[in-house]
């Protein structure tokens, strides 16, 4: 269902509030633990985490400290991400210490800006006539995107017109030297463009959407920006970028010519987000399909059965169809994290089931594994076999963490976290005149307009522990589009209490209205499955993985044993869920498997049989995996 012409609005945080159930804990834990204990890391106050500096560095821009700038060229972006997590939360419950805290370096913000609007820390401190002069490297564009985004949420969560003004004046800044004196320069990581349409709603200035689009339209084109920057520089490509040339940066075609996501998986999927506003509020159909080409490429053969994209260290890149090895996998955690902003401006544009699937494959797997069950710790990798020894001793494995850290010396990801568990009532409803788009289940109320009248709407259910979803609904004369994930194989729909059978388009139940004061359930089976990956996927030939719902499962070490390489699991093995209070209550899946023994020491030898004996095996939710120490995990397993 194509409705470019006529698009979906998502709904705001401040929409409604998310309480209870399965995520409910940990949106919960984000907004009374982890955005404190992230200030604390901003402010280097956690001993013996990687600091940050990011605070200090606006400090000392704005001449109320002596120092270096000290971290990454994109340090200034994690206050940014930050500021917008924070945002979200004052949209739910007020949170006085941290709104003065943010007000605090809002305020070094404003002191730190330039006359001409220019706002950059690395910059200001390191020598302001070198801005501008790297944007493939430099990411002040990206840094002003997500500042931007975190000044459009703080105004729309507290009426404070601080940030948004300096970010204004900011973006005039850029919206004039990006169309006066530098005709052809973009962003080497996107971010600002869909920043750029952020403000474009909040304003209806049209220079930002046009400014947007502009930067879209100049990828691809000759002469080649970067080649020409980089003489100037009399600089190569960075070594990580070798081997994916312009395309490491998208610029390889123009975007619209685009039909598969190449090179940085971040930046690819920020730029896919960013075409995608543009081609909503312009209807450009030609940008849109062009999005649409790489999300179902992507979804087809680019993405890990855990939701995990961009399958190299090597530029923290996508490669190839079908290559998604498992123990060297790169699957950042911010690659997952911009899977889903892209699927849901997906959905407000086309309503198709697969937006939906791949929304809740990265949330409930790779997002989720991203940050430890008590939030302080974090996964910038999250791969799908881990052997510790071999991450330690082997150099191809390096990027690999056996254990979350603390924090990570390139921060962008625990933010980035923050951002979107606090968000996610923009990404479980979208909405029409009179029609609710119901894409993720989570225990939640909203209040909207649909059918020109106030409803308001709660969803009651334990999902993804539990498939039955209730909706209380008020009256009114709309019509509800329930996602029937791809993974469901058998599901009921109830109208207070009356089973009946929607008709059922692109992966979307419609039950239709007009509605009283009623209930609709929806009751998914959930057992435990088995999914096999396409023969192409060379790591997970001859394998198996186990999922419950939208979950995929794995094997620990802790469970059963070192060497998980040596398991198999029989493929008319029965499969049992059963209830455990280890790692805060999880459902395992238990198996009678195999363990491979021999019966020799000797490295090879010919004629001897490998020894098969029995074992238990246990599977745990892959996403919570590594909170109990240091020790092997496996997704694929060898199936007899």
């Amino acid at each position: 269902m194509n409705s470019l012409t006529h698009p979906a609005r998502s709904l705001l945080p401040s929409d409604g509030r998310i309480a209870g159930g399965a995520l409910g804990g940990v949106v919960e834990g984000v907004y009374d633990h982890m955005l404190a204990y992230q200030w604390r890391m901003l402010t280097d106050q956690v001993p013996g985490a990687e600091p940050s500096h990011c605070v200090e560095n606006f400090r000392i821009a704005a001449g109320e400290a002596k120092g270096d700038f000290y971290g990454w060229v994109f340090q200034d972006s994690d206050f940014g991400k930050w500021l917008e997590a924070l945002a979200y939360k004052l949209m739910a419950k007020p949170d006085p210490e941290l709104e003065a805290r943010a007000d605090e370096v809002i305020g070094l913000m404003e002191k730190a800006q330039l006359p001409d609007g220019y706002l950059d820390t690395y910059f200001i401190i390191n020598g302001i006539d070198r801005r501008w002069t790297n944007l493939r490297d430099c990411h002040e564009l990206y840094c002003a995107g997500h500042l931007l985004e975190g000044a459009v949420a703080y105004w729309q969560a507290t009426g404070k017109r601080r940030a948004l003004d300096v970010m204004i004046r900011y973006m005039d800044y850029v919206c004039d030297y990006f169309t006066e004196q530098n005709l052809w320069g973009y962003p080497g990581h996107a971010e600002i463009e869909l920043a750029l349409c952020k403000l474009y709603d909040v304003t209806g200035e049209r220079r930002y959407l046009d400014l947007a689009r502009t930067f879209i339209d100049r990828r691809g084109r000759e002469p080649y920006y970067f080649d020409l920057e980089q003489e100037k520089l009399g600089k190569p490509f960075f070594p990580h970028n070798a081997g994916f040339g312009r395309a490491y940066a998208q610029g390889h075609l123009p975007v619209r010519a685009q039909r598969t996501m190449e090179g940085h998986a971040v930046r690819a999927l920020y730029l896919a987000c960013g075409a995608a506003d543009v081609a909503v509020r312009t209807g450009d159909a030609a940008l849109w399909e062009a999005c649409r080409a790489q999300f179902r490429n992507t979804w087809a053969r680019r993405m890990y059965v855990t939701g995990g994209v961009g399958s190299t260290y090597t530029g923290e890149a996508f490669t190839f169809d079908y290559d998604l090895p498992d123990d060297t996998a790169y699957a950042e955690t911010c690659a997952s994290v911009a899977l889903v902003f892209l699927a849901r401006r997906m959905l407000q544009g086309e309503l198709d089931g697969m937006y939906a699937d791949a929304m809740e494959r990265a949330l409930y797997n790779t997002c989720l594994s991203g940050m430890s069950l008590d939030q302080e710790r974090f996964f910038y990798v999250n791969p799908l076999a881990v052997f510790p020894e071999a991450d330690e001793k082997d150099p191809n494995k390096r990027h690999v963490e056996p254990e979350r850290q603390p924090w990570l010396g390139c921060a962008c990801c625990p933010p980035n976290l923050a951002r979107l568990m606090c968000s996610l009532l923009e990404y479980q409803y979208t909405a029409r005149e009179d029609e609710l788009q119901v894409h993720l289940y989570l225990n939640s109320t909203v209040k909207l307009t649909l059918g020109g009248a106030a409803v308001e709407i709660a969803m009651e259910t334990d999902y993804p522990r539990d498939g039955r979803v209730k909706l209380r609904l008020a009256p009114g004369d709309y019509a509800l589009r329930l996602h029937i994930p791809a993974w469901c194989g058998s599901y009921r729909v109830l109208r207070d209490g009356r089973e009946i059978a929607p008709a059922v388009e692109n992966g979307y139940a419609l039950v239709e209205g007009p509605f009283g004061r009623e209930e609709v359930v929806l009751d998914m089976a959930m057992p435990p499955r088995r999914v096999h990956a396409h023969p192409s996927v060379r790591s997970a030939a001859g394998k198996v993985a186990l999922a419950r719902g939208p979950v995929v499962y794995c094997l620990e070490e802790a469970d059963n044993g070192a060497e998980l390489h040596r398991l198999l699991l029989p493929a008319d093995a029965p499969l049992t869920c059963v209830e455990r209070d280890q790692l805060g209550g999880t459902a395992v899946i238990e198996a009678d498997g195999l363990r491979e023994g021999f019966p020799s020491d000797d490295l090879y030898t010919s004629g001897v049989p490998a020894v098969r004996e029995p074992a238990r095996l246990a599977f745990i939710p892959y996403y919570k995996w590594a909170n109990r120490g240091r020790n092997e995990m496996l997704v694929w397993v060898r199936e007899a």
